[in-house]
């Protein structure tokens, strides 16, 4: 007798983060049996210390700026003085109060997506698992997972979305008061006087982007040629531009060796001998995989050398019981990719109709002032691909949009990249306000193969950026 026709289909979920949160909602959706297991709150990582806290705090940052730079637009902001005269009053951010809020914000979505679950029909267990074999996990309950008492969960299918925590190094090991990774940085009750950020990727960039607009001095330490060096040169030269406008020290070429505290902060020693004496240090390079110790190889999953979880574009392992979403894969580390391999892969386990996820269609952004957008193919993969077809790309400078204009905006542009034969859209670049917005109509166009005369010739709103 079939499964379906004594019981329902059993999934267990290790992780509940983006990724592991969709896919106990899809299973639940789709009349499957679900537990998924979580240590520290649904949500997980993404929404307790990293993906909504962080992006909270640049909008704050962001908000700020937008006051001190009202000016230009003819709005200006006086507190009236003891002789009469106009006093232009400073923007001050209470840093305790802002974390406050966050760290209380972050929790209560967490609580929401919970009751989602529950209300779904998903249990919802509290603690640390581990696989036992292909078709079963070992949960335990105890503070910390220390216990000696397991359950043991039988499962058809079983998906790992355990994530990823900061990458700390021996020679700079942070201390959660003055050498910080991310997580940390919410449990500061003031604004840095000198915040030192070890990493120039997208991490390094946006808090280095957000604390210097709060009002800290900033240096940032790149151990490469220019920051963001994942992303366009254009749009990173931009980037770059804008945080020397602002003031602050953007140290190229500069490898960190280590990070120590000193009487009243920190001092990091570079490669070369040279020092940078601040007051606090954020340590923002790259992160790691929790993926050890949970049982994954001897129930047969193959990881990479740094340890991230093998998968293909259904979210599966070579095992066949056994899919895997988010960070802790091989996969973009990206909070929306991991909630699309957690619905695929319920998708697929149970027999649904799956799209396998095409890593050419993916937006992502970079939350600095302005932001990077992109989508589909790039400069880089392009020249690597050269082979397959000649492309032409489009660069439109945002600064002759009318829109643009009214706003003050100066700097960023569009770029968009397409075959040269089928004038099909491939990919594209934003750097502009909101571009996390802005994006949309070229995924869009990506995703659903338009050409540029398609996209030309939709209507848009006049004036607008995305005109």
């Amino acid at each position: 007798m079939g499964i379906g026709q004594d019981r329902r289909h059993r999934i267990v979920v290790l992780g509940g983060g983006p990724g592991g949160y969709e896919a106990a909602l899809a299973g639940a959706q789709l009349g499957a049996e679900v537990t998924l297991v979580e240590r520290a709150g649904v949500g997980g990582a993404a929404v307790l210390t990293d993906v909504v806290p962080s992006k909270s705090l640049i909008a704050i940052a962001n908000s700020a700026q937008a006051v001190r730079d009202s000016s230009v637009l003819g709005v200006q902001t006086y507190l009236s003085g003891g002789d009469g005269k106009p006093v232009r009053p400073e923007i001050a951010v209470n840093l305790a109060a802002v974390n406050k809020r966050l760290l209380a914000m972050a929790a209560a979505q967490s609580v929401d997506m919970q009751s989602t679950l529950e209300d779904s029909g998903v249990r919802v267990v509290h603690g640390e698992g581990r696989l036992d074999g292909p078709n079963a996990v070992l949960v335990s309950t105890a503070p910390g997972g220390g216990g000696t008492d397991f359950d043991r969960v039988e499962a058809d299918t079983l998906v790992v979305a355990v994530g990823a925590r900061p990458r700390e190094l021996e020679s700079a090991k942070p201390d959660g008061e003055r050498i910080l990774t991310w997580t940390q940085l919410y449990e500061m009750a003031t604004i840095p006087e000198h915040l030192i950020v070890v990493g120039s990727g997208v991490t390094g960039a946006e808090f280095a982007n957000a604390f210097r607009t709060l009002g800290s001095e900033v240096t940032l330490v790149s151990s490469r040629e220019r920051v963001l060096p994942g992303e366009d040169p254009d749009a990173a030269t931009v980037i770059e531009n804008e945080f020397r406008r602002i003031g602050m020290r953007v140290m190229a070429k500069s490898r960190a060796e280590s990070v120590s505290r000193t009487a009243d902060g920190v001092v990091v020693t570079l490669q070369d001998g040279h020092t940078v004496e601040g007051s606090h240090c954020l340590m923002a390079v790259g992160s790691i995989p929790n993926t050890l110790g949970i049982g994954l190889r001897a129930a047969g999953v193959e990881l990479t050398e740094s340890g991230h979880i093998k998968v293909n574009k259904v979210a599966r392992t070579q095992v066949p019981s056994i899919y895997a979403a988010g960070d802790c894969t091989d996969f973009f580390p990206l909070a929306s990719v991991a909630s699309m391999q957690g619905r695929t892969a319920i998708m697929h386990a149970l027999g649904d109709f799956v799209r396998p996820i095409e890593t050419r269609n993916i937006a992502a952004n970079v939350f600095t002032r302005p932001e990077i957008a992109t989508v589909g193919w790039n400069e880089r993969t392009l020249a690597e691909a050269s082979g397959m077809a000649r492309s032409v790309q489009f660069t439109v400078p945002l600064h002759t949009n009318p829109r643009a204009k009214m706003m003050g905006i100066k700097d960023g542009f569009v770029k968009l990249f397409a075959w040269e034969a089928s004038r099909t859209v491939i990919g594209g670049v934003i750097v502009a306000p909101r571009a996390s917005e802005l994006i949309f109509p070229l995924a869009l166009a990506v995703e659903h193969r338009l050409t540029v005369d398609q996209v030309a010739s939709a209507f848009t709103v006049y004036p607008s950026l995305s005109g």
